[in-house]
C-alpha cells in the first residue's frame, strides 16, 4: 500500500494515464480528488473506485480556469483533510499544425493547458503541502521538446519544456519544505489521444518503431511510474525529468 491514506490530485483523470492512475493509486490505498472536464466520464471512475472500498471524489471542470487548481485543493481539504500529493496529468497535443502555421489562438491554448494550468496548480498545492509537513507533485511532461521533436508539435515542444524548467524551480523553492517536485518523461502511450494512429498500421508501426522496445506504453506503465514519484520509494528524488518512453530517447534505428 504505497499510498495509503495518502489524499491526492488526479487531473487528467477521466481517460488515459489519468484514469489508469486512479486505479492503481486507489489500489495503493489512496483517498483521491479526480479532475477532468468530462463530468461523466470522471463520475464513472469515481463510482469504480468507490464501489470497490476505496475512497474518490470527482470535481469536473478545465484546468485552463485559474479557480480550478485551487477548487481540486479545497476538496481534498474537505473530503480528507488535506493533501499529500498530485499527479498533474491533463495535457493538450494541439492541431498538429507547423509553427509557421499555428494560429495565436491554438498556441495560447495549448501553453495554457499543459504549461500554465501547472503554474496554477503549483500555486494552490504548495501551501497545502506545507500544511501536512511535506508531500510530492508530479506533473506529465514528454520526450517532444526534451529529448527529441516531431513535426507538428512546436506548441506542444514548448510548453512541455517549459513546464520541466518550471518544476526545477518549484524543487529547489520547496525542498526545505519537505516538498518534492518531478516531471514523468512519457513515449509514445496507447491513449485516447494517440488512439487514431494506432489504428492506422503503418503510423502504428513507425510509433512504435521509434522506441528501443519496438511497442507504444500502456496507460498502466506510465501511471506505475507517477506511482513511484509519488510514493516514498522516491523519497530522495526531486526536480527531475524521469523518462519512461521505452527507450525512445536513445533508439535510432
Amino acid at each position: 500500500m504505497l499510498l495509503k491514506d495518502k489524499s491526492i490530485i488526479i487531473t487528467g483523470a477521466s481517460s488515459g494515464i489519468g484514469a489508469a492512475a486512479a486505479l492503481i493509486f486507489a489500489a495503493q490505498g489512496a483517498r483521491l480528488v479526480l479532475g477532468a472536464r468530462r463530468a461523466d466520464m470522471l463520475s464513472r471512475i469515481a463510482g469504480q473506485i468507490n464501489q470497490s472500498n476505496g475512497h474518490a471524489v470527482a470535481v469536473a471542470g478545465d484546468v485552463c480556469d485559474p479557480d480550478y487548481a485551487q477548487r481540486l485543493v479545497d476538496a481534498a481539504r474537505e473530503a480528507y483533510g488535506g493533501l499529500d500529493g498530485a499527479f498533474n496529468n491533463a495535457g493538450a497535443v494541439g492541431s498538429g499544425a507547423m509553427v509557421a502555421d499555428t494560429e495565436d489562438a491554438e498556441w495560447a491554448e495549448v501553453l495554457a493547458t499543459n504549461l500554465t494550468a501547472g503554474f496554477h496548480a503549483a500555486r494552490a498545492q504548495v501551501p497545502a503541502l506545507r500544511e501536512r509537513g511535506g508531500g510530492s507533485l508530479v506533473f506529465t511532461g514528454t520526450f517532444v521538446g526534451h529529448t527529441a521533436t516531431l513535426p507538428g508539435m512546436g506548441a506542444y515542444a514548448a510548453s512541455k519544456a517549459g513546464l520541466v524548467g518550471l518544476v526545477q524551480a518549484i524543487a529547489v523553492e520547496t525542498g526545505s519544505k519537505g516538498i518534492r517536485a518531478n516531471v514523468l518523461m512519457p513515449g509514445g502511450t496507447m491513449t485516447e489521444m494517440a488512439k487514431d494512429a494506432a489504428t492506422n498500421p503503418e503510423t502504428a508501426e513507425f510509433i512504435a518503431g521509434l522506441h528501443a522496445l519496438k511497442r507504444m506504453a500502456q496507460p498502466q506503465e506510465i501511471a506505475n511510474a507517477a506511482l513511484f514519484l509519488l510514493s516514498d520509494l522516491s523519497s530522495f528524488v526531486t526536480g527531475s525529468a524521469m523518462l519512461a518512453d521505452g527507450g525512445n530517447s536513445i533508439a535510432k534505428v
